[in-house]
């Protein structure tokens, strides 16, 4: 059995032996709970800094969009099968999905989100990244993701939200005055 596969199996083997963290591993995975921090992070933001977040936030959404269309054609290219399609005995806390595997939207998009502020606000990483952490687990303990998933969706997702924040960092109508480079 390979590496994978293996981590996949002892972190969905905990799945269903706490009710309480089934329940956080599920609340975590659902899309539409993290709606209500956004809005308040965005209004917050438009309070604190309206010139940044005039053009942050939007990028911010339109990138998370981006992310999830370029992870769904790459399901789409890969066509790796999910866990729950492959193997019988294993805990599935949701139904197994439609699309395939690699990389984990979920991943791919909170990576993403969490790198471009990070990029622009480094001390929100504290709070994001642990974030990031707990929504890949989470896709791998409900049954929905191999851990490779996740990690590939972690990096291409970084590898966008910093790329697009460096570039708003040195984009004179953003607002920052000092170049950042890459050191």
């Amino acid at each position: 059995m390979a590496l994978d596969e293996r981590l996949f199996h002892f972190i969905n083997g905990m799945a269903t032996q706490s009710e309480g963290l089934d329940w956080v591993m599920d609340q975590v995975s659902q899309e539409g709970n993290l709606l209500f921090p956004i809005v308040l992070l965005v209004s917050y933001w438009a309070w604190t800094n309206w010139r940044e977040a005039r053009i942050a936030a939007p990028t911010l959404g339109i990138l998370v969009l981006l992310s999830d269309f370029v992870g769904g054609q790459l399901k789409g290219m890969i066509a790796r099968m999910r866990p729950c399609q492959v193997f019988t005995q294993i805990n599935e806390l949701h139904s197994c999905g439609g699309s395939f595997s690699m990389p984990s939207n979920h991943a791919m998009n909170s990576a993403t989100a969490a790198a471009l502020l990070f990029t622009l606000y480094p001390s929100t990483g504290w709070f994001t990244w642990p974030l990031v952490g707990l929504i890949g687990l989470s896709r791998v303990y409900l049954g929905a993701h191999y851990v490779s998933d996740v990690v590939v969706g972690w990096v291409i997702g970084g590898i966008l939200g910093t790329g697009v924040g460096w570039w708003l960092l040195n984009w004179p109508p953003f607002g920052r005055t000092k170049k950042v480079t890459l050191t």
